[in-house]
């Protein structure tokens, strides 16, 4: 009987100790690399526990690099709602489906907080968490929710991942927040540049073509090649007209985003708009200067471990001299 009971803690415990844990986290780029700490933490205070992200299928490169993952789930909905019932949609849609269902979770965290996220949540077996109604942009997604956590909303995005998953997962938050990229192992040496990530969707964020081309110029005594990442084909046309205006500048060929990482990671210091390169280039720790012109800087700038000015608010973009002097400031 003594035996019995032994064995049986034992496989209590290793039963608890294998907790399957999904996260949910699907898009943008930042917001992805916002909800990587929390993952970081959950890793340190639940080291046993199996972690799936479900993500979009565009950033599930990036999410594979991260050593606390251990089952990534991609989805495809951008692609999707472009050709929504098409008979070959329809059936990635239904295979999709079967990969959220496959597994029972103890714990959901659905961290994007959306309608669309938190009916994924439902339809993933297992006890789901998220944000109350008060919480969130879009107050019914609450309702899909097995439980509903406060959690202030005037918290930089970074805060708000880690204190929902530790009130789902329970513990506290604790430390400065890791990323679990480490930018040694995907540095490249050999190249001395610098990124200038120039590329947004939104027109709010951008800096002018002109401030850009006015900074490479101002740039080129440090005698280092300047790297224009693009996304887009528009995007695109824009890197090759200023690399065409500026002396050892290129624009590499289209990436995945696990080589994009490795480019940043490589770079002696990253200039750029408020998008999601940049935040990756602050959580590789990357020295980096951040232009904000649209945005504010205190809810979704830039957190990392390396040197970061940031430059700019909502409606009042920086001058090339500022960019430039703190380009002076974070190499030195």
């Amino acid at each position: 009987m003594v035996m019995a009971a032994i064995l049986n803690d034992r496989y209590m415990s290793a039963e608890y100790d294998m907790t399957d844990i999904l996260f949910i986290k699907t898009s943008s780029l930042g917001d992805v690399i916002h909800h990587m700490p929390a993952v970081t933490e959950a890793r340190k205070m639940r080291p046993e526990a199996h972690f799936a992200w479900l993500v979009e299928e565009a950033f599930a490169p990036l999410v594979r690099l991260h050593p606390a993952v251990t089952e990534v789930i991609p989805v495809a909905w951008r692609r999707w709602r472009k050709t929504l019932y098409a008979p070959g949609t329809l059936i990635e849609i239904a295979g999709s489906l079967r990969a959220i269902r496959a597994r029972r979770y103890d714990e959901i965290v659905d961290s994007q907080g959306l309608l669309r996220s938190a009916i994924i949540a439902r339809i993933a077996p297992g006890r789901r968490h998220g944000y109350d109604a008060a919480s969130i942009r879009e107050p019914l997604a609450a309702a899909f929710y097995d439980v509903r956590h406060r959690v202030a909303r005037d918290l930089h995005a970074v805060a708000r991942n880690r204190t929902l998953s530790g009130l789902a997962l329970g513990y506290t938050p604790q430390d400065a927040p890791d990323f679990g990229l480490d930018r040694a192992r995907f540095a490249v040496a050999g190249e001395r540049y610098a990124v200038m990530l120039h590329a947004t969707a939104r027109v709010s964020k951008q800096w002018p073509e002109k401030n850009w081309i006015a900074l490479g110029r101002a740039l080129a005594a440090r005698k280092i090649d300047l790297v224009l990442p693009w996304g887009t084909a528009d995007e695109r046309a824009r890197s090759q007209r200023m690399a065409g205006a500026l002396p050892r500048a290129r624009v590499p060929e289209l990436a995945p985003l696990d080589a994009v990482a490795r480019v940043i990671a490589g770079a002696e210091f990253v200039i750029g708009v408020d998008t999601g390169l940049l935040h990756l280039a602050a959580a590789l720790g990357v020295p980096l200067v951040a232009i904000f012109t649209g945005t504010k800087p205190g809810l979704t700038g830039p957190v990392g471990s390396g040197p970061i000015a940031v430059l700019g608010a909502e409606g009042a973009p920086p001058a090339v001299e500022e960019v430039s002097q703190a380009v002076e400031k974070i190499v030195r």
